[in-house]
């Protein structure tokens, strides 16, 4: 991951789309988070997720005028990395996570989806503590003007509290965890992989020109 986003960076055009990817991302994060909300009992920890995770979404979009002003306007295919890895990863770590609560605690309607949020959530939590702080230290290197400090802070005020959330939802949940963390490692390592291979094309057919 990490040569992968180094190489990222090199390129503005390249860095642009990964911010936008990112972005995206988040912002589909942040609608997962909504439409799992209940319209009577949702709380002030579910309120705060989805508006600060629509929040990352807008500031990655801002970061992307440092780099190519004119670019990345909206979320189509040619303005994104792995665009179809991009828009199934949240969906598809979604349903795979959800078939698995629904057979392990014989869960249905409102309390799947909540459950479906909290590990769901947990798992992408996990993966952000990991990738924001490699992204920023490339930056750091490469002295770029993208800076993704503050979200890497959040990322890691949400990660301590979906862990109590999940804490007073199940005493094992940690055993539960590890399968919906083993489904979306397969799903991100299938996204970054493909991340990588068109990063490596156009540099490839950059080097031709």
């Amino acid at each position: 991951m990490q040569k992968i986003i180094e190489a990222i960076i090199r390129d503005n055009e390249i860095h642009a789309k990964w911010l936008n990817t990112l972005s995206f991302m988040e912002n589909a994060g942040a609608r997962k988070i909504s439409a799992c909300e209940d319209p009577v009992t949702v709380d002030l920890i579910q309120l705060k997720h989805a508006a600060e995770e629509h929040r990352h979404a807008y500031y990655l979009k801002k970061q992307i005028l440092k780099l190519a002003p004119d670019s990345c306007i909206n979320y189509r295919a040619d303005e994104m990395l792995a665009q179809g890895y991009t828009r199934q990863y949240l969906h598809r770590l979604d349903m795979q996570a959800s078939r698995f609560l629904k057979d392990t605690f014989q869960l249905d309607g409102k309390a799947l989806r909540f459950a479906s949020y909290l590990f769901v959530t947990y798992a992408i939590e996990v993966r952000a503590d990991e990738l924001y702080p490699v992204y920023q230290d490339a930056l750091d290197k490469a002295k770029s003007r993208v800076m993704v400090k503050s979200i890497i802070l959040e990322e890691e005020g949400h990660l301590e509290e979906m862990i109590q959330q999940l804490e007073r939802f199940h005493a094992d949940w940690e055993n539960y965890a590890g399968e919906v963390l083993r489904i979306e490692n397969e799903l991100f390592q299938d996204w970054i992989n493909a991340v990588g291979k068109e990063v490596l094309s156009y540099e490839s057919a950059t080097a031709l020109v």
